[in-house]
Order: structure tokens, then C-alpha cells, then sequence
């Protein structure tokens, strides 16, 4: 390994990306990408335009009505118009959420029959309607639950103590950031490093590394070391924006944090250089890491999925890319705190150091050392 070489390689690398204002986008968009997601992502449903349909107007339904107006959660319309006009303000985009307090709901609820209320949602986005009707079901469960304090039997049989680990204030920003994180640090690298050979095909400047007797080895060292010096000033700026700005907890090892951040800016580094050895243009390339790289990073990272929740091909497809790992290590380090006293977070990361070397030897593989 002739290091003389390499750094006459990266000097080169480094006057091109100057020279090709590529170092803007180099630092630009990680910012972008965490500040536009950051805020843009919310999992949390606010000032849902919820209409009651109260037909009972008794004390105890004004009890309730009171329940979901004194709730963040939603913004309340109280009519007494029918149900078909309601569901119809639904079917025309004014409302998210219709709930419906039949007559007799009052004298029911005194004789302990059962009573019943309608919790209508617009199905158009299930996500959404998930959210709202777990919303709406805890509103009136704690509704209920109020009513029956002084029994003395409901509370031998109703004992409930809720505690949310890791994230007790259940904010969209601790659950985002981390997987954002692990999202950057995949698609940013992989596309800068996509340009170092295929742009060198297009301008026929690749006659010179074939004509030359530098190795292979060398060559791709070379190209890779500029791109990760650079990225890895953007471990330390989406730290800090995460911790400073979006206000996360940091509960793990700073240490592990910028080891497992190093060590996937080779792997998604590797994947650009890959797609640029095997494609001949740089608007190929450029489309291939995308496909291989944005879609992924969303679907099976388990930033917006669980990947417990995934079966089948989707859970398959999840423990393949990479992704996974580093998201896992990212709320570890983010919001647990385990460390490498987990035996998965030890797996995980011996598992990434497997993928910088694949890819790298497949890069290796795949460059040939004359024209084609």
C-alpha cells in the first residue's frame, strides 16, 4: 500500500469536489434532511376536528363532551344534527372524528347497563384513524373510569399503572431523530461517493488509472478516504442538532455513537462506490443508489415501522439492509443506553463491520483495471 499515492489521489478528490460545489451539499443536506423530517415527521394527532353528536344532554354527556374539550388532542364541534349529517362532514374533508352520545345514555349508565357510543373515523388515512380511535377509546375508558371511583369493587378489579420506558413523554422528536440519524448517514455518503468513478468513466480521465500502476486496492481507498473525512464532520453536527436542538436524551457511550457512525459512513460510503463501479453514467448511478438507498431507509429501518411488526418477506427484507443495525445502535445510544452490555447491540455492530467488508470487496471485485 503506497500512501503516497493515496494522498496525492485525495488531493485530487478534494480540489474536484471544491472546484465542483459539491462540498455545500456535502454538509447542506444532512442539515436539510434532519431539520425538514425533524419537524415534518409527527406521529402525534392534535387539534383533530372532532364533532359530538350528543342526543342524551344530560349531566353525565356533558361530563364527557368536557372529557374530549379539555384535550389537547381535539379540536370540538358539540351538534345535535343528525348522524347522516355528521358522517357526511366526514365524507366531505370538515371533520376527522365523529363521536355519538345516544338518548338514555345518562339513565343506562345509573342502572350499570351497558351504554353505547359511536366513534366514527375517516378511514382514508389508517394510520391517522388508528390514532384517533385509540385516542377517543382512552378518552371515554377514562371517563368511565372516573365515574366508578367511589365503588369499591370496580377498584378491587380495575387497577391500572401506566409507565412509558425510554420515551416517558412519548415525543414524535425521540422517536424520529434517532432513525433520521441512521437515514442521513446512509443516503448523504452514498450518493456523494456514487460521482468518484462513473463521473471519471464520463470524462474518459479513467484511461489514466488504467494506464497507471496503481492497484486496485489503492484506487479505492483512495476515492473512499476524502468522503469519509468530510461526512465525518456531520456525526458531530447531527449530534448536536439532536441534542441541543430537537432536545433528545443521550443515555449510551458518545465513543460507541461516533465508532458505529464511522463505521456506517464505510458501509453506505462503499455502496456508492459500488454503484459507481458497476454503472457507466452518472445519472444510472445515481438513480440505482437512490432505489437502493431512500426506499430501505424508510421502510425497513424501524424508524416508522417496528420491525417486530414486519412477517414474512418484509421482515426478511428488514435484516438485510444494513440500515436496521445502525438504527437499532441509534436509539440505544440515543434513548437506552445498553451499550455493549447488550449481546444484540454487540451482534449488530459485529454484523456492520461484515457489510463494510462485503461491499468493499464486491467494489473491489466488480472494478476492472482496463477498458471493457
Amino acid at each position: 500500500m503506497r500512501f503516497s499515492v493515496i494522498s496525492a489521489y485525495f488531493k485530487k478528490e478534494i480540489k474536484e469536489l471544491y472546484r465542483e460545489n459539491l462540498l455545500w451539499y456535502l454538509y447542506g443536506i444532512p442539515f436539510l434532511f434532519i431539520i425538514l423530517f425533524g419537524y415534518g415527521i409527527k406521529m402525534e394527532v392534535i387539534d383533530s376536528r372532532t364533532l359530538i353528536l350528543d342526543y342524551d344532554r344530560s349531566k353525565s354527556s356533558y361530563e364527557l363532551v368536557s372529557k374530549f374539550e379539555n384535550s389537547k388532542y381535539y379540536n370540538v364541534d358539540v351538534a345535535t344534527i343528525s348522524t347522516q349529517d355528521g358522517l357526511d362532514q366526514i365524507k366531505r374533508d370538515e371533520k376527522d372524528l365523529i363521536i355519538i352520545i345516544d338518548s338514555g345514555f345518562q339513565k343506562n349508565l345509573l342502572k350499570g347497563q351497558k351504554v353505547h357510543i359511536g366513534v366514527f373515523s375517516d378511514g382514508s388515512f389508517p394510520l391517522r384513524a388508528k390514532t384517533l380511535e385509540g385516542y377517543a377509546t382512552r378518552t371515554i375508558y377514562d371517563f368511565f373510569l372516573d365515574k366508578m371511583t367511589n365503588s369499591s369493587q370496580i377498584n378491587k378489579l380495575i387497577l391500572i399503572n401506566n409507565r412509558n420506558l425510554f420515551n416517558q413523554a412519548l415525543r414524535d422528536e425521540e422517536m424520529i431523530i434517532p432513525g433520521l440519524i441512521a437515514f442521513i448517514l446512509l443516503v448523504v455518503p452514498a450518493m456523494m461517493s456514487t460521482f468518484l468513478i462513473v463521473r471519471e468513466k464520463e470524462n474518459g480521465t479513467i484511461f489514466n488509472f488504467y494506464a497507471s500502476p496503481i492497484s486496485k486496492s489503492e484506487f479505492l481507498i483512495a476515492k473512499l478516504i476524502p468522503v469519509l473525512i468530510l461526512q465525518a464532520f456531520n456525526i458531530f453536527v447531527l449530534w448536536f442538532i439532536a441534542i441541543y436542538l430537537f432536545d433528545l436524551p443521550f443515555r449510551g457511550s458518545f465513543s460507541l455513537y461516533v465508532a458505529t457512525s464511522f463505521l456506517y459512513l464505510i458501509i453506505s460510503s462503499s455502496i456508492g462506490l459500488l454503484a459507481s463501479v458497476v454503472t457507466s453514467s452518472q445519472i444510472v448511478a445515481i438513480i440505482f443508489v437512490a432505489v437502493i438507498t431512500v426506499i430501505p431507509g424508510f421502510l425497513y429501518s424501524g424508524m416508522i415501522m417496528p420491525i417486530s411488526s414486519m412477517s414474512g418477506e418484509a421482515y426478511i427484507m428488514a435484516h438485510i439492509y444494513p440500515v436496521m443495525y445502525l438504527t437499532h445502535l441509534m436509539y440505544d445510544v440515543f434513548l437506552v443506553g445498553d451499550g455493549f452490555n447488550g449481546s444484540q447491540n454487540i451482534s449488530y455492530f459485529l454484523i456492520l463491520i461484515l457489510y463494510a467488508i462485503i461491499l468493499f470487496i464486491l467494489s473491489y471485485i466488480a472494478l476492472g483495471k482496463k477498458l471493457k
